[in-house]
């Protein structure tokens, strides 16, 4: 139980630091969607795990090439201002957009495309 609630715990603060770290003109879209997402059955639950496997893409040693791969990432890459249900199919194919620029930015030596599959494979979780 201490465990959940401390991953609720930091979805929770993780909108206040990603706005944060937006550009200004971005904060409104990025809560709009963050809500969206979070308003569906399963929302919430992709939500938290996305921040729990990726972090929030405010740190900056989430980045490669200056791109990062966290929540606010894909919040960002999100098509428009979709809702219902249309809000996690497009936080889930956004998620498999951003971890495979991740791979494609990061490193040849670390070798990261080996975990590609198992990343969009878990984003497919979200959609379940």
């Amino acid at each position: 139980a201490a465990q959940l609630s401390f991953i609720v715990q930091r979805l929770e603060a993780a909108l206040p630091k990603m706005q944060a770290a937006a550009p200004r003109g971005e904060r409104e879209l990025i809560r709009d969607r963050f809500y969206a997402v979070a308003s569906t059955p399963g929302g919430i639950y992709a939500l938290i795990d996305y921040v729990n496997f990726k972090g929030e893409g405010t740190a900056p040693g989430e980045r490669y090439q200056g791109e990062g791969w966290g929540l606010l990432q894909v919040l960002q890459n999100m098509e428009g201002r979709p809702g219902g249900q249309d809000a996690v199919r497009a936080f889930a194919h956004s998620a498999k957009a951003v971890l495979t620029r991740r791979v494609r930015n990061s490193p040849p030596a670390r070798n990261e495309a080996r975990w590609l599959t198992g990343w969009k494979n878990r984003t497919d979780t979200y959609l379940e």
